[in-house]
């Protein structure tokens, strides 16, 4: 993986392809914001993401939620943390610097195991979703197996939240066999409702 700068656009690559641009990000606050949209009227509540890419998802979760919340970021890249931690750092304010925040450097599975029943939302953005673009082992977050670890780690009535850069009806009904209901939502990737759509799957245990 490699963060390159074009003028005033910052840019991952992950073997010579585009993973993220920082001109791109409407799809990624769109997914704080209807997961949050709930929790963020409940007393303490603890949000879980995984997936830190340029820190604009947690910037959004961070604007709606209380100053009681807890945030858990799992990242399984050190150096995309270390870099919203440098250069990356003000294109979403800083959120890294935010008390609420603790981060959580490796495998989201792994968090996901250890906190059973401690969420009240788990957001995703691992890879393009359900179709593994860095590492082929993120797969098993998206398996019977990684759906199963999510929503053991939800509260009840918990939120599940995932975003994907396409429609995945095998991987929405997987979410519907493990026990979620299931809504698709399909945003602009662009904030002035531009560029091409993503979806998210905003799944709440059932």
């Amino acid at each position: 993986m490699k963060l390159v700068r074009r003028g005033d656009e910052y840019i991952l690559l992950v073997d010579g392809a585009i993973l993220m641009s920082s001109r791109m990000h409407g799809s990624e606050e769109a997914l704080a914001t209807f997961a949050c949209q709930g929790v963020r009227t409940l007393e303490r509540p603890s949000v879980l993401i995984g997936g830190l890419g340029m820190g604009f998802t947690l910037r959004a979760a961070l604007d709606l939620l209380p100053q009681d919340a807890t945030v858990v970021v799992a990242e399984l890249v050190p150096a995309v943390v270390e870099w919203n931690r440098g250069p990356l750092g003000p294109l979403a304010k800083h959120p890294l610097k935010d008390q609420r925040v603790r981060v959580e450097t490796g495998d989201v599975v792994v968090t996901l195991s250890a906190r059973l029943g401690q969420f009240d939302a788990v957001l995703l953005d691992v890879d393009n979703g359900p179709t593994a673009f860095t590492a082929s082992n993120n797969a098993g977050l998206y398996d019977n197996r990684g759906i199963a670890a999510a929503r053991a780690a939800l509260k009840a009535e918990g939120v599940l939240a995932v975003w994907a850069a396409q429609d995945d009806r095998k991987f929405e009904q997987r979410l519907r066999d493990g026990g979620f209901d299931v809504r698709v939502r399909r945003p602009r990737g662009r904030l002035k409702k531009s560029g091409p759509r993503h979806t998210i799957f905003l799944s709440h245990k059932s």
